[in-house]
């Protein structure tokens, strides 16, 4: 039988940090995507380009210990493609991201549940941990994927005729015909004065 997490891909920009480090101690890491998991990734988030992929990210344990709140900045240049005009769209990509981190038997074993308010923002709702391990790289890959322009156009393009003007005569719709008043015929029998 195959294990269902030997399936999965493994990520294009991998660095996994220990648990058990930032328990001892927060810990700040700068880490940076070289060519190969640039080039990866822009196939993964179907862009032209990554020329540059960096991120500051911050660790500390939390909840006495049990689980770990990553923060994070990640700044990137890409180059996507013009929704309009499918030329280059060169953009520089900024983000703060935060997620919380707990080890998966707290996450998956109903008996020791974490009571969840439903108010919490998805920061505060944990993700499991990975055999003790967080992947600070895979989640900053995944912050740049939703901090890009889902609609990248370039200056000045516009959809060629298209048009928020009327419609033609052939396009239009024709306007239905206006439907009796149903009280109009007693109107017409209420006694005058």
């Amino acid at each position: 039988m195959t294990d269902p997490s030997a399936l999965i891909p493994a990520p294009e920009f991998s660095r996994k940090v220990s648990a058990d480090s930032v328990r001892r101690a927060p810990l700040t890491e700068t880490i940076e995507a070289n060519e190969q998991e640039r080039k990866a990734l822009a196939e993964r988030f179907e862009l032209e380009s990554i020329g540059r992929l960096t991120a500051i990210i911050r660790l500390r344990a939390t909840r006495g210990g049990s689980m770990i709140r990553v923060s994070g900045r990640l700044e990137a240049e890409v180059v996507q493609t013009c929704i309009i005009t499918l030329d280059p769209v060169p953009a520089h990509v900024e983000d703060e991201f935060e997620a919380l981190f707990a080890p998966e038997s707290l996450i998956e074993d109903p008996g020791e549940e974490i009571d969840f308010d439903p108010t919490l923002s998805d920061a505060d709702i944990p993700e499991p941990m990975q055999n003790n391990r967080i992947d600070i790289g895979e989640l900053t890959a995944q912050h740049l994927s939703l901090a890009l322009n889902p609609y990248p156009q370039v200056d000045g393009a516009a959809f060629e005729g298209f048009d928020d003007g009327p419609l033609d005569e052939e396009e239009a719709v024709p306007e239905e015909p206006e439907k009796p008043n149903p009280f109009a015929a007693l109107q017409r029998l209420k006694p005058r004065d």
